[in-house]
């Protein structure tokens, strides 16, 4: 048991449905558009189906929908994990969502705002629905393979963590032989440019030094005339500064007895005149060692010449030159130390064997597993109709591996004795395209871990002794699962457990569909409806009790 109940309000033509379901079989029939599907539109919504503002009954404020479902170990760790903590204990899962006529959906697990992704998780966990058009998901390679595997009992999640490892160091691999050619490239240039400058060797500070000894060099015969007039100027026999400072310190000193003060002016003229006789003897020093030496000031020239010229050429001041230096032989020792491209190899080629050991593992289970499923729904395919036909799981060598292994996976299906088996997208018949949706969804269903499974018509186009094996089938599914079967077919009907009855009404206020629970007498008056149409015979409610019996009879035996 797992879908214990729903509710409905406002939702396309219902008003308001408040419909308990039981464990195993169910079926819902009903005329052709009194809306047997809504039922299962609805499901899908609540469990995070993409829903619009269509969704809500002409002239209400808002649809809702309400499911509760019975709980498992699964369910709750799922709620534990996702941060409902507080609901993970409880017995009973409710499920809530409401559509308002501008089209705006919200969500709710056990009272608490919940997100659409949140819902169809955990539809996968409590729903497994096969609608009348399932065979198409039988042509997406994706749909086929999951089939598969699920029969062979395979997780895929190992391969698809090694062959993430492996794509990620194939990528690193990669990006280091394309960056390795191009630190190549640029070791060659600092290599290229720091020969440039190790011809000059340029040391810290060296150009302002250069500078200003071509200052001096460049003016020293100018320099050397203002030392030797300075000279004169203090040292002159008649007029020099140093004859005319001592000349005023005589004369005061000999008239401090008389003015004190001309003490304090004596003091500063002698210190006037010590400073000025050190600063003449300097400069008889400086014209000692001068000279205009214009070697060495060639010299100068062609060392700041080549300076200027490097520095033009690597677009920086002269006074950069050092330091650039430098960091080109930083970045020259950096790239020395580069990508270790053997660890790189070691590291993909190792990725790529544990990623080869998953997938061989992985076609193993597959290669094991499909003759089985081949046969187990070659085996459902005769009681359906298609006797002599013939299944088979065909797998393909890919050109390149994938996250999904080393094969496609492809189901093809014989509809007739001696007939070459085919792809299933192009088998012709859609009478055996739904018969072989049903053999798979029959055979297959089983695998899944969602305790109900719903039948959205896939009886379309079988009739007969066929539509006789359908509801046997259903019916046994529904000894271990909950089975819900929307269904056209009286067979179908009668083989059920319990029967619901989609009915549309009109009165004053609009059109609108409402379930009903089938009791033993109005059960048999729908299967003799299905039976005849819409007048209801002596005739067709005898021919409703008897399949009523037999199956009874044979659903006990």
């Amino acid at each position: 048991m797992s879908l214990r109940h729903i509710v409905l309000r406002d939702f396309v033509i219902v008003r308001e449905l408040d419909l308990n379901l039981s464990s195993g079989f169910s079926v819902l029939t009903g005329e052709t558009g009194a809306g047997k599907s809504i039922l299962i539109d609805a499901l899908q919504l609540v469990l995070g189906a993409r829903a619009d503002s269509s969704v809500v009954r002409e002239g209400a404020a808002r649809a809702e929908i309400c499911a509760e479902f019975d709980t498992n170990p699964d369910i709750l760790a799922w709620l534990s994990d996702e941060g409902f903590a507080d609901l993970a204990t409880d017995e009973q899962l409710l499920l809530k969502r409401t559509m308002d006529a501008q089209g705006k959906s919200r969500a709710w697990i056990n009272g608490s705002p919940a997100t659409a992704t949140q819902l169809r998780t955990l539809g996968d966990m409590v729903l497994d629905i096969h609608g009348q058009h399932a065979w198409q998901s039988l042509t997406r390679p994706e749909a086929v393979r999951g089939l598969l595997d699920a029969y062979a009992g395979l997780t895929l999640h190992a391969l698809t963590q090694t062959w993430t490892q492996w794509r990620q160091a194939t990528q690193a691999l990669h990006e280091a032989r394309t960056s390795q050619a191009t630190l190549q490239e640029e070791r060659e240039r600092l290599l290229w440019q720091i020969a440039e400058v190790d011809k000059l060797g340029p040391a810290k500070d060296e150009w302002d030094e250069l500078n200003s000894q071509h200052t001096r060099l460049s003016n020293a015969q100018t320099l050397m005339d203002a030392a030797q007039a300075a000279i004169h100027a203090l040292e002159d026999d008649d007029n020099g500064a140093l004859r005319l400072l001592a000349k005023a310190q005589n004369a005061l000193q000999d008239q401090t007895d008389v003015e004190p003060d001309f003490a304090d002016w004596v003091d500063v003229l002698a210190s006037s005149l010590a400073q000025a006789g050190d600063v003449a003897h300097s400069l008889n020093a400086y014209l000692g060692h001068a000279e205009l030496d214009p070697a060495r000031l060639q010299t100068l020239d062609e060392r700041m010449s080549l300076w200027m010229s490097l520095a033009r050429r690597f677009k920086r001041t002269p006074q950069e030159l050092p330091a650039l230096y430098l960091e080109w032989k930083d970045r020259l020792t950096q790239l020395d130390a580069a990508t270790d491209l053997e660890a790189l190899i070691a590291t993909e080629t190792k990725a790529a064997a544990a990623y080869q050991t998953e997938a061989r593992k992985v076609s193993q289970a597959r290669t094991q597993a499909a003759p089985k499923l081949a046969k187990a729904i070659t085996q459902a395919m005769q009681g359906l109709g298609m006797q002599g036909g013939r299944f088979e799981v065909q797998l393909d060598k890919t050109e390149q591996a994938s996250a999904s292994g080393l094969e496609n996976t492809t189901f093809l299906v014989a509809g007739h004795p001696g007939s070459t088996p085919r792809p299933v997208g192009k088998v012709a018949s859609g009478g055996e395209l739904s018969r072989i949706a049903l053999a798979i969804a029959v055979t297959t269903s089983a695998l899944g871990t969602a305790q109900t499974l719903i039948f959205d018509e896939v009886d379309s186009g079988v009739g007969g002794s066929v539509a006789e094996t359908v509801g046997r089938l259903m019916k046994q599914l529904g000894q271990d699962r909950q089975v819900l079967a929307v269904t056209h077919l009286p067979q179908v009907a009668a083989c059920a457990d319990h029967h619901l009855l989609v009915i549309k009404h009109s009165d004053t206020q609009g059109t609108s569909s409402q379930v009903n629970t089938l009791n033993a007498e109005a059960r048999t008056n729908e299967i003799a409806r299905m039976l005849g149409g819409e007048k209801v015979s002596p005739t067709t409610l005898a021919h409703a009790r008897e399949m009523l019996q037999t199956f009874a009879k044979t659903g006990k035996s």
